[in-house]
């Protein structure tokens, strides 16, 4: 399978002059890209049907750039082709998801904010910490590069973090299947069922702990910017008093970055490890489909929210999971698991926030958010229907189709299907 891999690149002052140029280039044409295509969705919504002009392909626009643009900007012959090339490519595709409704408008790109341009060609890893790429030679990297697979990567993106540079490609990974240990799950339930050997684990997600596992596990999640607001802040509040574009601004600026950027990696490093950890150990994760972008609309809780990184956590599930050979279940994200009682399987009607611990009138009472964790499980095994199942609100839609998206190791599970 492919597989992503990204590593920081040690440069110059000539090299970095070299990224930089590149990255400015790629945004100029995808800044000329996106004027020109809104003027044509304009024009076409002012005249008539037969005067309207057909919308313009990644190759059209890259002709009309070649005709129209560079023979005005002649500092583009000092980049390779590939950058504006990939970034007209890039904004026709962002139209395209665009038009089906898949995400918004495509936005103008800013001077030092994801700066980021592709280059194909002649790549070559050259030892074992370097890398060739066209126009811009060879560049080094701090760490050693994965040549033992005998994969040549046929293009490179190449992005700026703060003031750092990092290279990223395309590597050819084969599956690493572990062995699964089974998780001991005691239910204190006078049932035949009391304890059950299963490689299955359910995980529930919460802004007060980033992970409750079934197997009673609890994983705190990093809250890295809630650790850092304050620095950040102050940060801000020192950059917001110097003149725009003035040394010292450009100084504050790249002390926001990098906090920014030390933010996110403590993030990913605990999100990294945690979805490793779940992937190697267990056969089957079972976890919610839940709506990121809805619950971020509440403002008391987007902050904890975003903070914990609930939609990277499911990302790295999707490709972790089959990579080490296990399988993710997502349940259907109108399930109620947390105000469901595992014990006999009534439905309460209301859950607030404050209500750590689930009680039941007929005796159970559990932590919320391993209850809802032992229901994920419950709903895999299809041992369990819930008596109010005609209060659950109904399902959304659009489910998505796993076929269609060639990933037959993420499975949807819908809680009504269940007998």
């Amino acid at each position: 399978m492919l597989l992503g891999f990204k590593t920081q690149v040690k440069l110059n002052n000539k090299q970095r002059t070299t990224l930089a140029r590149h990255a400015g280039c790629a945004r100029h044409a995808w800044n000329w890209g996106l004027a020109l295509t809104k003027q044509i969705l304009d024009h076409n919504q002012a005249v008539p049907e037969q005067e309207k002009i057909k919308f313009p392909t990644a190759i059209d626009l890259h002709k009309w750039l070649v005709a129209l643009v560079k023979p005005e900007n002649p500092w583009y012959y000092q980049s390779s082709k590939c950058a504006p090339q990939y970034a007209l490519k890039a904004l026709r595709d962002a139209w395209g998801k665009c038009f089906t409704k898949e995400k918004g408008a495509p936005k103008f790109k800013k001077k030092g904010k994801k700066d980021s341009f592709s280059l194909d060609g002649t790549i070559k890893v050259v030892g074992n910490q370097q890398i060739q790429v066209p126009v811009i030679g060879i560049l080094r990297t701090y760490e050693k590069l994965p040549v033992a697979i005998g994969f040549t990567p046929k293009s490179v993106t190449i992005i700026r973090q703060a003031d750092k540079w990092f290279i990223s490609w395309k590597i050819e990974v084969p599956p690493q299947p572990t062995i699964k240990t089974s998780a001991t799950l005691s239910f204190n339930i006078e049932r035949s069922r009391d304890v059950k050997q299963v490689d299955v684990v359910g995980v529930d997600l919460g802004v007060k702990n980033l992970a409750t596992l079934s197997t009673g596990e609890v994983f705190e999640g990093a809250k890295s910017y809630r650790k850092f607001e304050k620095k950040l802040g102050r940060l801000q509040r020192q950059q917001r008093n110097k003149t725009i574009g003035s040394k010292n601004w450009i100084k504050s600026q790249l002390k926001v970055a990098r906090l920014h950027r030390q933010i996110a990696n403590i993030r990913q490093d605990t999100l990294h490890k945690l979805t490793t950890y779940l992937a190697k150990n267990h056969g089957t994760v079972v976890i919610e489909d839940l709506n990121v972008s809805g619950m971020m609309a509440n403002h008391k809780l987007a902050k904890a929210i975003s903070d914990m990184g609930f939609y990277e956590f499911q990302r790295q599930l999707d490709y972790k999971t089959p990579l080490y050979g296990s399988k993710l279940v997502l349940a259907d994200r109108w399930y109620p698991s947390s105000k469901t009682c595992f014990n006999c399987g009534s439905l309460k009607k209301s859950l607030s926030l404050k209500e750590r611990t689930y009680k039941c009138d007929c005796g159970w009472e559990c932590d919320r958010d391993l209850n809802a964790a032992y229901n994920l499980v419950r709903l895999v095994q299809s041992e369990f229907t819930p008596v109010d199942s005609a209060q659950t609100p109904r399902r959304r839609k659009s489910q998505g189709n796993a076929e269609q998206d060639n990933k037959p190791p993420t499975v949807l599970v819908d809680p009504r299907s269940t007998t």
